[in-house]
């Protein structure tokens, strides 16, 4: 028989290899299983849809919040402008030499009282003694040369016009001796008013020239108080009314409004005024600083502590309140006269119980919980630090309108804490 021909080694391999791959991948099926199980799951949902279960609501009565409240009486309260001024001399003049010449005597000395036209200081007047008693002696002649010009008219030996050159020469003679007589009156420096001898800037000796400053005259009786005063409040500002000046120098006095400016400053939109303050020994010096208060008008007004202030949402002041039927109160209040001990508002109730703790965690129309507030309560007193007829006591508008939320958040040692508890729940201001 004849030998068939030896098979070749790669053809064998080549044929294991297709067979291989002719046979389905394991791996491939278990994928393919796995993608049509989640397709028969997830299409299960829409054949055989589940039930709903009905959600059940549940309402649950919520506690009042607890909060503090204090029953607070409406006083009146004096409205009382304020501003800072300064003193100033009511006349205040600078000396000036009306002459040139030597100073040869002082008659007083800076620092001195003196009155309307007292002697200040003599010039040497020996010259113009002179240019006096030669002015005298001319005018003499001049009266004796026209009464015989008028003589000897009369007689017919004489002419008009020599009678009308001695009229002449007698009238200028007469002026020559008014203007000696003037300027040795000159040869003293006298006082314009009665004052206080500011300053003296000359010596025995010293040549001044006409026109040069010499020294200084003011008059502090009465003081002059200059102030600005507010567009806003100048309708309430008029001559005549009474004001209280307190000088930086620890003195009080009582004065009268003389002067309020009708044309403002563009600078600044004020308008001036001047307070005339009676300082008969002059004992209060100008040029300090100075407050001065006005009363205005008296209103109405409940004593709060700046705590119980709270501001809404549309920038107004309220104060928050609980009404006969524990239902909180929201009133839009605005400040009257504020100091350092509490400030004085309007726009409450003349009786009213003032929300003092908690007034944060409330809102209008909340039915709360009042407790009463037994710490003591802020009292009125004289500050001399007071504020009073605030020119804006609102915040800037935003927009929206919403319930009042604190002006400031609750201290962590604020006494709230005890009325709440540590671990209470509070809820969020604003919350409904």
């Amino acid at each position: 028989m004849a030998e068939s021909a030896p098979e070749k080694p790669g053809s064998q391999a080549d044929e294991a290899q297709a067979s291989r791959a002719a046979r389905p991948d394991r791996s491939t099926w278990i994928a393919g299983g796995i993608v049509l199980a989640l397709v028969l799951w997830m299409g299960s949902g829409f054949v055989f849809p589940a039930e709903e279960e009905e959600q059940v609501v549940r309402d649950e009565p919520v506690a009042p919040v607890a909060v503090s409240v204090r029953e607070s009486q409406a006083q009146p309260v004096e409205q009382v402008f304020i501003a800072e001024g300064q003193a100033l001399p009511v006349r205040d003049t600078v000396l000036r030499a009306e002459m040139s010449g030597e100073i040869v005597a002082l008659e007083a000395e800076r620092g001195d009282s003196i009155s309307e036209g007292a002697v200040i200081a003599r010039f040497n007047d020996e010259e113009r003694a002179a240019a006096r008693a030669q002015a005298e002696a001319e005018l003499e002649r001049a009266e004796r040369e026209l009464e015989q010009a008028e003589t000897l008219l009369d007689r017919g030996t004489g002419t008009l016009d020599r009678v009308v050159n001695a009229r002449t020469a007698r009238a200028a003679a007469d002026a020559a001796l008014v203007s000696a007589r003037r300027a040795e009156r000159h040869t003293a420096i006298r006082a314009g008013f009665d004052g206080r001898l500011d300053d003296l800037d000359i010596e025995t000796g010293e040549f001044v020239s006409a026109g040069e400053t010499v020294g200084r005259l003011i008059d502090l009786d009465p003081l002059r108080v200059e102030i600005q005063v507010p567009q806003q409040v100048l309708s309430g500002i008029h001559t005549g009314m009474q004001a209280e000046v307190r000088f930086i120098t620890g003195e009080t006095a009582q004065g009268v409004i003389r002067f309020v400016g009708s044309a403002a400053d563009p600078r600044t939109r004020t308008f001036p005024a001047e307070i005339a303050v009676d300082n008969p020994d002059s004992t209060i010096p100008a040029g300090i600083s100075a407050q001065v208060r006005v009363p205005t008008e008296e209103t109405m007004a409940h004593f709060l502590s700046p705590a119980t202030l709270a501001l809404s949402t549309d920038g107004r002041l309220v104060v928050k309140t609980v009404d006969d039927e524990d239902v909180v109160v929201a009133h839009t209040v605005s400040i009257v006269r504020a100091q350092s001990d509490g400030i004085h508002v309007a726009g409450l109730p003349d009786t009213a119980r003032v929300i003092t703790i908690g007034q944060g965690f409330v809102n209008d129309g909340d039915t709360v919980a009042p407790q009463p507030d037994e710490r003591d309560a802020p009292e009125p007193g004289d500050d001399p630090q007071a504020v009073t007829q605030a020119p804006d006591t609102q915040a800037p508008e935003t927009g929206t309108q919403g319930d009042a939320q604190a002006v400031s958040p609750l201290d962590p040692a604020d006494p709230a804490s005890e009325l709440f508890g540590d671990d209470a729940q509070m809820p969020s201001p604003g919350a409904q």
